[in-house]
């Protein structure tokens, strides 16, 4: 059996106190999927743009996680025809 290498690059950018975080999931052979994630820092809360990163990219890799569940359902479903069960 050979490995397969699938790569996630995350990039961040701020914008008036909003942190936006994109993981994007490049697939051995072809293939991406891209998750976004958001933070907002609360005026109430001290500047920390290391939290809004981890915030923002937390989110965006749970985005992705999310897009490739729904994307391995609809696998399961074309391959077997009949509905998928990941929670089983």
């Amino acid at each position: 059996m050979q490995d397969k290498r699938w790569s996630v690059n995350i990039t961040i950018d701020e914008h008036e106190n909003r942190t936006r975080a994109e993981a994007r999931l490049q697939k051995e052979g072809g293939g991406e999927l891209v998750g976004t994630g958001l933070a907002r820092l609360n005026p109430k809360d001290t500047d920390v743009p290391q939290i809004g990163d981890e915030l923002a990219a937390a989110r965006a890799l749970a985005d992705l996680a999310h897009q490739l569940i729904e994307v391995t359902a609809s696998d399961i479903e074309q391959s077997t025809k009949t509905p998928s069960d990941l929670n089983a």
